[in-house]
């Protein structure tokens, strides 16, 4: 029978829930790295065997750290990661220029055939790559080439936290930055362009169909029509059908189209989730009530699925990063709160429960799917 491994990271540890694939009895292990923020923890699509993870503290800085077993043992690998050339400046709150500064990597995305090979998007904004299980690595820097100087960072700092590979063409890859945008690469991350055309941002900027400087806060992507993006915007759940190029508002009849995650079903295309939260000035549901939405139509129309979830006096947020979607059938899925709760349904989200209740603030959930 198969399994699954949950990985999520923590304000204070890494921890791994694994089940099989009846996804009803779950271990928990942890915390790993204990004390120190975790921002992200993924494994490679090409070796279960091999974990990445980023561990950051405002104290000690930044390490990323490695596991060749399955998570039972880790090693801190190569964690020099120095900008491209002269970095330059980019807008900063006041609008002055503010020289690039690298803090902590908020996303690590191994590459789909190859463990040794991976990326990271990192704060000051910038994408990173190893081809060497994390040794040494080196900046893509036309990413910020393509009107770097324009970026302003969003309230949680100018981070480089989605990273998207397209399955079907591997020179095409993805990336989104509070608070520059979403941007597209098809030759490996060479040259980029903005793909921020259809976005509006009304309240955020001088002129609020600018190229650059929208808040989008996620991306998601199904490897089988991968054509089609969408995208958790500051405001606003959008769609593209064409690889970026022009995205349209599909919040429909959500109760808010602030949030910040956004998935797709393993199976089904047009199946999209995502948890609506107040506003961008209260981080918590509306009402008070956990809701995850699900569109079985690719959007504008939208059902709250609630058992299983606190319908009263609920008020934690659910991070970017802290979502993920399993390939069993029925799919699982399964979030993480600020509160420390981890929610998994093991049918596509008509039923919840907790894994667990009481970690530290969850900053990013992800799953691993075994044979």
């Amino acid at each position: 029978m198969s399994s699954v491994r949950v990985f999520v990271g923590t304000r204070k540890g890494a921890f791994i829930l694994t089940a099989d694939g009846k996804r009803k009895q779950w271990r928990v292990s942890g915390p790993q790295f204990a004390g120190w923020e975790i921002y992200h923890l993924k494994g490679s699509p090409a070796d279960p065997t091999r974990l990445y993870a980023s561990q950051t503290s405002d104290w000690f800085g930044q390490v990323v750290q490695r596991s060749n077993d399955g998570g039972q043992t880790w090693e801190p690998v190569g964690n020099k990661f120095v900008y491209d050339g002269t970095p330059g400046t980019h807008q900063w709150y006041d609008g002055t220029q503010h020289p690039w500064e690298f803090k902590r990597v908020w996303h690590l995305e191994p590459s789909l055939d190859d463990p040794d090979h991976l990326f990271a998007g990192v704060e000051d904004a910038a994408l990173f790559e190893t081809r060497d299980g994390g040794a040494t690595w080196s900046e893509l820097p036309g990413l910020r080439a393509t009107k770097g100087n324009l970026w302003q960072p969003g309230a949680g700092g100018l981070g480089l936290h989605t990273i998207v590979l397209d399955p079907s063409r591997p020179g095409r890859m993805y990336g989104a930055i509070s608070a520059a945008g979403a941007f597209r690469t098809d030759d490996a991350g060479s040259t980029w362009r903005p793909i921020n055309r259809g976005l509006h941002s009304q309240f955020e900027l001088p002129d609020p169909d600018a190229e650059v400087g929208h808040c989008v806060h996620r991306i998601a992507m199904h490897p089988g029509r991968p054509d089609v993006l969408y995208m958790q915007k500051h405001w606003d759940v959008l769609r593209s059908d064409d690889a970026g190029d022009l995205w349209h508002e599909v919040s429909g009849n959500l109760p808010t189209d602030f949030g910040f995650v956004i998935d797709v079903h393993a199976h089904e295309p047009e199946t999209v989730y995502v948890v609506p939260i107040k506003s961008d000035s209260e981080h918590y549901p509306p009402e008070g009530k956990l809701r995850v939405y699900r569109s079985r139509s690719g959007g504008d129309e939208w059902q709250a699925l609630t058992d299983g979830l606190p319908q009263q006096d609920c008020y934690v947020n659910v991070l970017r990063d802290a979502m993920a979607i399993d390939r069993l059938e029925p799919c699982g899925v399964y979030f993480g709160t600020t509160g420390g709760q981890v929610y998994a349904s093991p049918d596509s989200g008509d039923h919840w429960s907790p894994i667990v209740r009481d970690l530290p603030a969850v900053l990013s959930v992800e799953v691993q799917t075994l044979p």
